[in-house]
């Protein structure tokens, strides 16, 4: 009884906070086209969620590009189908693996890190001085943090599923010989803009998610100092379940669209 009474607990805690997350969504696009245009904290986002993220989002692509390509490779080889390797890599990457992995990685890097700087601000009373002081602190720390996050997902996304590749052409280069040329022609015979399109349009949706979640996490943080890390941690568990149901939503459509 006690199990079944804490799913039944925690389930409805999940409703609560998909109710208010939508109040927090709400309240942003309302916020989004007010005055004024917070544009240098914007752009002060982005170099940190951007340039900071870069190195490990190359880091794990690269990684991916190798293993897959490794682990892939003598599947094929028994099939005779060595010669479908980048097609084969670079539609996995490209439509499912790339976007993935890397609003994982910047669910875990940004999201708990926006989450743990807003509750430490909440904790510290900053955002009410700042309320108290005329300034407005969900449109300069909440609206700039989802407006970054936004942008910079599918540019991280974008040079990860490159060095991604890069990576699988050396495998295939020092196992079976092939030119840069050659298996990048493959490549981009394999790619249409059926892929890249959803692939692109989903990963707006994924940027969006990890801001709101962090900024809703931590901008609404309570229990003191302790509610920091609770904040931090939970931001990242509720934006990787997020993310998994966007991307499912983003799958059944594209394949509905593929079907027609």
């Amino acid at each position: 009884m006690k199990t079944i009474s804490k799913i039944i607990e925690s389930f409805k805690t999940f409703l609560l906070d998909i109710g208010e997350l939508s109040q927090f969504a709400a309240r942003f696009f309302k916020e989004v086209f007010k005055r004024p245009c917070e544009f240098k904290e914007f752009l002060r986002q982005c170099y940190n969620m951007g340039n900071r993220s870069l190195l490990l989002v190359a880091v794990t692509g690269f990684i991916i590009g190798l293993v897959f390509t490794l682990q892939s490779r003598p599947t094929l080889q028994q099939f005779g189908a060595v010669s479908w390797m980048p097609s084969m890599v670079s539609i996995s990457i490209i439509r499912e693996i790339g976007p993935i992995i890397t609003a994982l990685i910047c669910a875990g890097r940004i999201g708990s890190g926006i989450g743990a700087e807003l509750g430490s601000m909440r904790v510290t009373e900053q955002i009410d001085a700042m309320e108290v002081s005329g300034t407005n602190p969900f449109k300069y720390l909440v609206v700039t943090r989802i407006l970054a996050t936004t942008l910079m997902l599918p540019i991280l996304v974008f040079f990860g599923d490159i060095i991604a590749l890069y990576g699988s052409y050396l495998v295939e280069n020092t196992k079976g010989n092939v030119s840069f040329l050659l298996y990048f022609n493959k490549v981009a015979e394999a790619l249409e803009f059926g892929d890249l399109i959803p692939a692109t349009i989903k990963t707006f949706f994924f940027g969006f998610a990890i801001g709101l979640v962090g900024c809703f996490k931590g901008y609404n943080c309570k229990k003191g100092t302790a509610g920091v890390g609770l904040a931090a941690n939970s931001a990242v568990v509720f934006t990787s379940m997020l993310l998994f149901i966007i991307d499912f939503v983003a799958v059944f459509i594209t394949d509905i669209f593929y079907d027609l």
